[in-house]
């Protein structure tokens, strides 16, 4: 396998991880200072899905790191394969949890007219759309991944 930016152990892998997690440590920030995040499912579900994917992505910026110090490039194919899988869950489930606290806020905040909380308000939209970002660096992550498990 040839080193393909994005791949494990490059300086593009680890900014892609070091995004998503400061993305998703962002929107866990953003909602749990609200008040009221708990009132709503999708917006727990934003939290543990931002949860896992800053644990996720903070391993695996350690593991790219790590390689990066020692000059290695991480292409064993039980670790690309783990890499795969761990990527696409975390990006199905960041996409699931942004698009329905996505779907929440805008029904109760605009639709219903009900946001009569004022900065809690902007802080649920602050917080999906950093999910969002967040899918957006995880999804680069796992693209690249499968090219590279397909390649391999």
């Amino acid at each position: 396998m040839r080193a393909i930016p994005g791949s494990p152990g490059t300086l593009t892998s680890l900014f892609l991880r070091i995004m998503q997690c400061v993305f998703a440590a962002g929107s866990i920030a953003s909602m749990s200072t609200t008040a009221n995040f708990f009132n709503f499912t999708a917006f727990c579900y934003l939290i543990a899905s931002m949860g896992l994917q800053v644990v996720w992505s903070f391993a695996l910026a350690i593991l790219d790191g790590i390689a990066l110090v020692k000059k290695k490039v991480l292409h064993n194919p039980v670790l690309v394969s783990l890499y795969v899988v761990g990527d696409w869950v975390t990006a199905l489930l960041s996409l699931a949890a942004a698009s329905s606290s996505g779907g929440i806020a805008v029904l109760y905040f605009n639709d219903l007219g009900s946001c009569g909380l004022g900065e809690e308000c902007q802080k649920y939209q602050l917080a999906v759309a950093l999910a969002f970002l967040g899918w957006v660096a995880v999804s680069i992550s796992s693209l690249i991944m499968l090219w590279l498990f397909a390649a391999g």
